[in-house]
């Protein structure tokens, strides 16, 4: 298991075990657990990241901390767009839409506005940073 994946099991017991909330670096930030199925390999992954609730539609960040590639979770729910998400003691099942341009940029400047260290991973990259909507399915 890498230190990543140690990190990753660690907050997503965390937040399973305090109806979705967490502490350390996402601490008073909300958080879910997206759920997607890996583009190679099959298997269902998990990750813990931040996302942004607005105008009653849900979005999440492909940022990776302003790396220059995109996060693994991203191209999985790009090959598998079908996923699940646990917010609090709810959990959904969405689809993964990335967002075009100019919704794209006016939701991701909203995030850096509440949370300016989405406005330094933008600064960190030359790549432009996606911004995926998860639409409940029924």
């Amino acid at each position: 298991m890498s230190e990543h994946d140690d990190w990753n099991t660690k907050i997503i017991e965390e937040f399973r075990s305090n109806e979705g909330r967490v502490g350390g670096q996402f601490e008073g930030s909300p958080v879910l657990l997206l759920h997607t199925v890996g583009a190679k390999s099959g298997i269902e992954r998990v990750n813990p990241m931040m996302y942004l609730d607005l105008d009653g539609h849900r979005y999440v960040f492909a940022s990776k901390a302003g790396a220059d590639s995109n996060p693994d979770w991203y191209y999985n729910l790009l090959a598998h767009p079908e996923v699940t998400v646990e917010v609090g003691t709810e959990t959904v099942h969405a689809t993964a839409v990335p967002l075009a341009e100019p919704k794209r940029t006016e939701v991701y400047a909203e995030q850096a506005r509440r949370f300016p260290g989405f406005a330094d991973y933008q600064r960190k990259t030359t790549r432009v940073i996606p911004v995926v909507e998860l639409v409940p399915r029924s």
